[in-house]
């Protein structure tokens, strides 16, 4: 799916945003902090701040992430003067003070127009999302950052808070893309799923790497796929096997199932407990295979690792083309169903 079919589907800010952090380029995690700094900052109705008072929270969240997991390409080049490098230096005592240290904000303050700034509202291929969320002011002495409507309509809708765990899955998952001994395998086979804690992990180490429901959601435009409602992850929310896994143990009982393996990623989606609870062991309706095929195009859309986990199911898929559709292969599933 394209980014513009993506927007198509709901032509909202919101949509815009999730572009910017779901289909976006990553050769570094900068356009993550930034966002999450941006959500803070507007959550609080904030339309117009200083550059340095942006960059604390940015600056923060980088030397805590940067503790953790890498923040770059394994083999990636981060010299001294490289905010990365400069993050790693300055972790420790940041981590001491609870804030950034002055030569830490000071690098994130010099960076941040000629960097990440410019790069938020970019997509691969060099368009752009149809929504600016902030615009740089002022003089390099004294920088401001004008918050835009549109980002303050994102951060204080009624979904704000699945977005906020949208990004926080994202960036873990392209933190583990980056990681040494993880990142390859990722890219190269996708990712699984650790069922007693319904989250990914990676098929070698299985390492857990974020929880379903947050992964998948924001490409389902936050709704429930059963109902299309929104679906907010303060609710009570189950991860559904579109196609009931039920299926694959009563066609075992009677010769064999023939078609994929439902207990993976392309089959689960993110829905209200209750739709889950009375949906069963039904199939999917054609409106629920049309959605989940629009979400299963989307991951298409976005970079490696979910991508990858879906591209390898097409081609698997007996007879498939490299140019298959997820409509077309839901519809020979079902066909396998009846």
């Amino acid at each position: 799916m394209t980014a513009d079919a993506f927007f198509s589907a709901e032509p909202s800010a919101r949509s815009s945003w999730r572009l910017a952090i779901l289909m976006g380029a990553n050769s570094r995690t900068y356009k993550f902090a930034l966002g999450e700094a941006l959500l803070e900052h507007a959550r609080h109705g904030h339309t117009e701040i200083l550059l340095r008072e942006l960059a604390v929270p940015y600056a923060m969240s980088l030397a805590e992430h940067a503790a953790k997991a890498p923040q770059a390409p394994e083999g990636a080049s981060i010299g001294e003067a490289d905010f990365l490098g400069i993050a790693a230096a300055e972790r420790e005592e940041t981590r001491q003070l609870g804030r950034p240290t002055d030569l830490l904000l000071d690098a994130a303050v010099k960076s941040m127009p000629a960097m990440v700034m410019q790069k938020f509202h970019n997509l691969r291929g060099g368009s752009q999302v149809p929504h600016r969320f902030y615009e740089v002011t002022g003089s390099p002495r004294r920088r401001s950052v004008r918050l835009t409507p549109e980002l303050l309509q994102v951060a204080q809708s009624d979904q704000a808070t699945g977005l906020r765990a949208e990004l926080g899955a994202r960036w873990s998952i392209v933190e583990c893309s980056f990681a040494a001994g993880i990142g390859r395998a990722l890219v190269q086979e996708g990712v699984t799923v650790n069922w007693p804690t319904v989250e990914l992990t990676d098929k070698r180490r299985r390492r857990s790497i974020a929880g379903v429901a947050d992964a998948l959601l924001g490409f389902q435009h936050g709704r429930c796929l059963t109902c299309d409602d929104v679906l907010d992850l303060a609710d009570a929310v189950a991860v559904d096997h579109v196609f009931p896994y039920s299926l694959m143990q009563r066609y075992a009982s009677v010769g064999a199932w023939t078609g994929p393996d439902l207990d993976v990623l392309w089959n689960l989606a993110p829905a209200h407990e209750a739709c889950n609870s009375a949906k069963s062991d039904r199939l999917p309706r054609p409106d629920e295979l049309d959605r989940l095929a629009r979400r299963n195009e989307a991951i298409m859309g976005s970079p490696h690792p979910l991508r990858q986990t879906l591209r390898l199911v097409l081609q698997a898929a007996p007879g498939s083309r490299v140019s298959v559709r997820w409509a077309d292969f839901l519809h020979e599933v079902q066909r396998c169903c009846l």
